[in-house]
């Protein structure tokens, strides 16, 4: 065993003899889907261990308790994950496990925002099984998977893009907080909820609005909500 994690040493993936021990989350609040990904993950990986979460909340306390898992498999739109600003959250929080997007959404842009945010693939729920098995099994060998079909290329919206970037670049607390804008809490709510003084709320708002290149608490929600669609340019105003 190797920082808490099992030995994998005899496995070679679904292609090869299967590998041993894995350590799953997954995240949807749709209970069948789960319940079909995890028999595909079980019919998949010998010995393998699942755990499902219905929110973001759920998984950050399963990754909070242990460490030790291999993979993330986070739906983009369940309770506390608001987009990609969920993904932002997990890669801060807990950079050593890595996460696959699995979501009904295929947009190219979205896509490739999620790669930039640290994401180690995305698999539309539309796959069929065989492709959702082989996407897993390429980013546990270390690899970035993304359909080949979509794979993005060419140029995408510039502006949108070094959002994403500026959103990679916030700290847990910071897009804890952010979120909590994003939902119209008040600074003191924010503050309670986190159990820290408004001074520091405010900090880390100040904070926020720096790192996203932009003015007012309003603006940085607009901006962080560009970030999950596929759209034109949009006015940032109070």
């Amino acid at each position: 065993m190797e920082n808490g994690r099992p030995d994998r040493a005899n496995g070679q993936g679904m292609r090869g003899t299967q590998v041993t021990g894995y350590r799953f989350i997954i995240a949807d609040d749709h209970p069948l889907f789960r319940g079909a990904l995890a028999q595909s993950l079980t019919a998949a990986y010998d010995g393998v261990h699942i755990e499902e979460a219905g929110s973001l909340d759920e998984v950050a306390a399963l990754l909070e308790q242990d460490e030790g898992f291999d993979l993330v498999l986070l739906d983009l739109k369940m309770p506390g994950v608001q987009g990609l600003a969920g993904l932002a959250f997990l890669r801060a929080q807990f950079p050593d496990t890595p996460t696959v997007v699995v979501s009904a959404t295929d947009d190219i842009p979205v896509m490739r925002r999620a790669i930039a945010l640290g994401a180690s693939g995305y698999i539309p729920k539309s796959s069929p099984v065989g492709t959702i098995r082989e996407a897993i099994d390429r980013v546990l060998k270390g690899e970035i998977w993304l359909p080949t079909e979509l794979e993005p290329a060419g140029e995408g919206d510039e502006e949108i893009d070094a959002l994403a970037r500026r959103l990679a670049t916030l700290t847990p607390q910071q897009v804890r907080v952010l979120m909590m804008l994003r939902e119209g809490l008040l600074n003191k709510q924010i503050a309670f909820a986190l159990g820290v003084s408004e001074a520091t709320v405010k900090a880390h708002v100040s904070a926020v609005l720096q790192k996203l290149g932009v003015e007012s608490r309003t603006q940085a929600v607009i901006a962080v909500s560009r970030i999950d669609e596929d759209r034109g340019p949009v006015e940032l105003s109070e």
